[in-house]
């Protein structure tokens, strides 16, 4: 079968490449196949590219951590899907290949919505959720500010706080992008700039912020630290910029803040199958009924990866899918 492979690390254009491997073959007592229809390119696989992210499976292998297919083949024991169901592939498994063989017991039938917005529900709705809910407690008119809003796990963050009525400082790169995450239900839009803190205090009515969502990292972070309040916490969850996070040992030690960091694949180690499946059960719900939605940079067959990753590197606000066909 085709795979997207990383051979090395370093630059996209010289380390991956589409190679033929060997098929999953027929599942044991207690796994299934799954065909691959939908994956989409993520900032986690520019990490894995360039030999950064938080594991690193030996080279050559496959690349991807998210997706969506049709199961096509179940072993005997297999209760929780059947042929012809389309369901997520785990995350964290690679997943820019034709077919997926797992046991993974959580994995259940996903409702009709569209495939390539189902590819993108693995990891970053999932991640909004638990910003959401690990690091309070939150109560209905509290607030929280977050960076990357136009992200899809930012996007996700102003959906659903919107229905926890929780309120929310949402901070872009680019002016055109503010009366989108308006529309999507973000209270306070606000571009990104050195005098941060001073607009978020006025457009906020000088609210009580206590928690904020970091995926940029940089100078960003020092600017999230400025607008949270005492005994506040910044909740680092993607390093987008690629630079190290900058704080201040003064703001941090005389306001008793704190910096956490967040990463979904520790989540699951941790949680249990009832959780995952409700969990995942709630966020598709939210994509089938359009709730949550990323916009799409494009779409690309699996012999079309180098325009794909091309297009992805550009940061252009919609996700890039690939496709085995």
């Amino acid at each position: 079968m085709k795979a997207i492979q990383l051979q090395g690390y370093g630059d996209p254009a010289e380390v991956v490449r589409l190679v033929d491997v060997p098929d999953v073959g027929a599942p044991g007592p207690n796994e299934f196949v799954i065909d691959v229809e939908a994956t989409p390119i993520n900032g986690t696989d520019f990490m894995m590219m360039a030999g950064i992210y938080g594991f690193q499976p030996p080279l050559p292998h496959a690349l991807g951590v998210e997706g969506v297919g049709r199961v096509s083949a179940v072993g005997r024991n297999v209760k929780h899907v059947k042929e012809g169901d389309r369901t997520l592939i785990p995350p964290a498994t690679p997943s820019w290949v034709e077919r997926v063989k797992t046991d993974a017991t959580w994995l259940r039938p996903l409702p009709n919505a569209d495939v390539n917005q189902l590819a993108m529900l693995g990891i970053n709705p999932p991640t909004a959720y638990l910003l959401l809910t690990e690091f309070g407690p939150l109560g209905r008119g509290d607030w929280v500010i977050q960076n990357g809003a136009t992200s899809s796990v930012g996007r996700s963050v102003v959906v659903l706080a919107k229905a926890m009525g929780i309120k929310t400082v949402n901070v872009v790169r680019r002016e055109e992008s503010i009366a989108e995450i308006r529309a999507l239900g973000g209270d306070i839009v606000l571009v990104d700039g050195p005098d941060l803190p001073k607009r978020v205090a006025q457009e906020a009515g000088h609210a009580k912020i206590a928690l904020a969502f970091d995926m940029v990292g940089g100078e960003a972070t020092l600017n999230l630290l400025q607008t949270i309040t005492f005994n506040g916490t910044v909740v680092l969850y993607s390093a987008l910029s690629r630079k190290p996070f900058v704080g201040s040992s003064p703001q941090m030690i005389f306001n008793q803040q704190t910096i956490r960091g967040f990463w979904l694949v520790n989540w699951f180690k941790a949680a249990k199958p009832d959780a995952v499946i409700a969990g995942y059960e709630q966020l598709a719900s939210l994509i089938a009924s359009g709730a949550i939605s990323t916009p799409i940079a494009g779409t690309y067959s699996f012999d079309k990866f180098p325009a794909a990753l091309a297009l992805a590197s550009r940061f252009t606000g919609g996700k890039v899918i690939l496709a085995p066909h």
